[in-house]
């Protein structure tokens, strides 16, 4: 069982590093949430709200990578504006 999930676990992280892929997981992951559908159906107490769980601490983690990516690319693209603007006004 162990192997199982850390097989699964090391899949998903390298189909993740794509950027592209990363939306699909989000966008996967927002349709399982919302549809009637599930792997094990919430009337079981723990086990189906096990796996809603498990993809919301998917869903909520991507999105946070996505976003500091976004900032620190955003970050990067002010700090190199503002040094070409500076090296500018030196030669003007």
């Amino acid at each position: 069982m162990k192997f199982l999930t850390r097989s699964i676990y090391n899949f998903v992280l390298k189909f993740l590093r794509n950027s592209k892929y990363r939306w699909l997981i989000v966008v996967a992951s927002l349709l399982y949430l919302v549809s009637p559908l599930d792997i094990s159906p919430d009337v079981i107490p723990v086990l189906g709200w096990l796996d809603d769980g498990m993809v919301i601490t998917l869903l909520a983690s991507e999105l946070t990578q996505v976003l500091l990516e976004h900032r620190q690319t955003r970050k990067k693209d002010v700090s190199t504006s503002s040094t070409v603007n500076s090296t500018a006004d030196l030669t003007a």
